[in-house]
């Protein structure tokens, strides 16, 4: 028998083993393809503008892909080298030689990734018209993809991935020029020492998160400590939160753990005792583990998050600078009146307000134009333009940078600003963000010229998108709600579409992780439960016993990597001053219940694992 016929034998037996971690792989690689074939499809190249924006989105993508599933993989691969070391050892002391050893661990990985490759090469083609069509389903673009083998998108994928497997499968030959015999043998074996709780350790865990969160809801307009550190300010941020995860998953569960131990009441309950210490005496192991899958998680929460509350609320942010879904300068248009929701001609004159050393250009409307605009919008607390006072309008007033106008000069005369609007009543784009409104006979005073615009609301207006062209062909100073949604949905869209697929991948890869981990402790905890089940405790109490286990090992990421999500999309919706409430939630949904179906394959693998599935009773 041939090394590379052992070396199928050994992936076939232990193929239960790799199953998970092929599939993570073959999922990264479907992905990765996917983003690659997007780069260079013809479709998309159609696209013109729209195809520079997804190509370079795709293209960034794939790198970040890139190197995050060689993490993953090079990860993953050092706990299977683990859990081999044993096998390894007995070869060494069968009188095979280190070198035919070290080839037959590289043709092991070199096989299950090709294997991986080829099938997710293969999928990713089948697939890709389907990952392609909800792309242009969710930039809102009515176009046909069909199936379109890519040769650059095969090479690209081959190329990454082959050195990816290589690096690794050199990593496994050198397994067994790195240890000593003895080494390999107890490799599963070597335990930690048992963690003392360390109360300053987890203070300083609990003082680090809370100057990471303190730091992250800092006004950035205000904040002295922003405009100190400035763009070295997120450095500091995550650097915080990892250092306080550290600290809280090995300090601070060390202490919760150690305070439940010393409880008689609870220890003593069932398999309690065994469940603290088994978390105890791997605390340091786990606390890595944690640590990361938390970190990952908040990554996967926050990009998603913020992405899917972008595209959520696209309309409304259309809507809060484009109130009208037409508007134009110069006389009305033919417009099918069956979709015609409203029509309002606006006059307006335009004046220069100083304010400080410069001069700001603002229009005039008069308060009977505003009242019909205003209702049409149906604004509340419509307030009437007094004599001697003006109602300002700035749809891009911010209180904590912009500046704030008591008074205005009109024409030689000085008016009190009675109320200040920071929304738009008209469209920003064709007649400015910034206005002011006066009384009719103020209005009729002011020499300035005077200009007509066209106010146009119609029935879905989404797609309206032919009707947008053709008044856009004829008319001067126009703007479109339609275009400017379209703008905005096929940005966000193609963000969606890659922040939600690479947030799957991560969590594929995180809940692997995990997986990875509990199996490796479940082939080290076999003979203990042997032992429990021959001295006379139940199947059913066994299997609650790993359901906690695991349960802990799951939870205690998901809720703080849940936290610093939650909080970092906070900070990003007072930036923006955007209400993420619904999406986040959506969002954080959705990653929570795929992230519950790994804790219940992996509680069943774990099962499987140490044989209760065997036992009788």
């Amino acid at each position: 028998m041939t090394l590379f016929d052992l070396a199928l034998k050994n992936i076939r037996r232990n193929m239960k083993n790799y199953s998970l971690y092929i599939g993570s792989t073959i999922f990264s690689i479907i992905i990765y393809f996917t983003f690659v074939t997007l780069k260079y499809s013809e479709d998309i190249s159609a696209l013109a503008e729209t195809s520079k924006q997804i190509s370079g989105i795709m293209s960034a993508s794939a790198f970040v892909l890139m190197i995050f599933v060689a993490i993953f993989i090079a990860y993953s691969n050092s706990f299977f080298m683990k859990k081999r070391k044993k096998e390894v050892a007995l070869y060494s002391l069968l009188g095979v030689r280190k070198r035919s050893i070290g080839f037959m661990l590289f043709f092991e990985n070199m096989v299950i990734g090709l294997f991986s490759l080829v099938v997710g090469i293969g999928l990713g083609f089948l697939l890709s018209r389907v990952l392609l069509t909800i792309l242009m389903k969710l930039m809102g673009l009515d176009i046909v993809i069909g199936f379109a083998f890519s040769m650059n998108a095969v090479i690209n994928t081959l190329i990454v991935f082959f050195i990816i497997f290589l690096f690794t499968s050199i990593q496994g030959y050198r397994v067994i020029y790195q240890f000593k015999l003895i080494d390999l043998f107890h490799a599963e074996k070597k335990g930690e020492e048992l963690p003392k709780a360390r109360i300053i350790s987890a203070l300083l865990g609990v003082v680090s998160l809370a100057a990471a969160y303190w730091l992250a809801l800092q006004d950035l307009a205000t904040s002295s400590i922003w405009r100190m550190l400035s763009l070295t300010m997120p450095i500091v941020i995550i650097a915080l939160t990892v250092i306080g995860s550290a600290l809280l998953f090995s300090s601070m569960l060390v202490y919760v753990l150690s305070v439940m131990k010393k409880n008689k009441r609870w220890a003593w309950k069932g398999l309690n005792l065994m469940t603290s210490s088994q978390l105890l005496y791997r605390i340091k192991g786990n606390t890595k583990t944690l640590t990361i899958i938390a970190t990952l998680s908040a990554t996967t929460i926050t990009a998603g998050g913020a992405v899917f509350g972008i595209y959520y609320n696209a309309d409304e942010n259309i809507q809060a600078y484009t109130p009208y879904t037409f508007m134009w300068e110069g006389a009305p248009q033919e417009i099918n009146p069956n979709i015609v929701e409203y029509v309002e001609a606006v006059h307006s004159k335009t004046v220069l307000i100083e304010q400080g050393t410069y001069e700001r250009e603002y229009a005039v409307i008069n308060q009977s134009t505003f009242e019909k605009l205003a209702r049409n919008l149906d604004w509340s607390n419509i307030q009437v333009a007094q004599d001697g006072d003006v109602l300002m309008i700035d749809a891009f007033y911010d209180e904590r940078w912009s500046q704030k106008i008591d008074s205005v000069i009109i024409e030689g005369a000085e008016y009190t600003v009675a109320k200040l609007y920071d929304k738009a009543v008209f469209n920003t784009s064709t007649v400015g963000a910034s206005a002011l409104v006066v009384t009719d006979q103020l209005y009729s005073k002011i020499t300035a010229d005077e200009k007509t615009y066209q106010a146009v609301q119609v029935k879905d207006y989404k797609n309206q998108l032919a009707l947008s062209k053709k008044l856009a062909a004829k008319t001067e100073n126009f703007s479109s709600a339609t275009e400017d949604y379209r703008a905005s949905i096929e940005a966000s869209g193609a963000l969606l579409f890659v922040g939600s697929f690479l947030g799957l991948v991560f969590l594929v890869a995180t809940g692997s992780i995990i997986f990875f981990k509990m199996m490796t402790e479940a082939e080290e905890d076999k003979g203990k439960y042997t032992v429990l089940y021959k001295i006379g405790v139940s199947k059913r109490e066994m299997k609650r016993t790993i359901r906690s286990q695991v349960g802990m090992i799951f939870a205690l990421p998901l809720g703080l990597g849940l936290l610093h999500g939650a909080v970092a999309l906070t900070a990003f919706s007072n930036l923006l001053m955007m209400d993420l409430l619904m999406p986040v939630l959506i969002w954080m949904l959705a990653y929570t219940l795929i992230y519950t179906i790994y804790y219940f394959i992996t509680v069943r693998g774990f099962n499987k694992t140490v044989h209760l599935g065997g036992m009788e009773g």
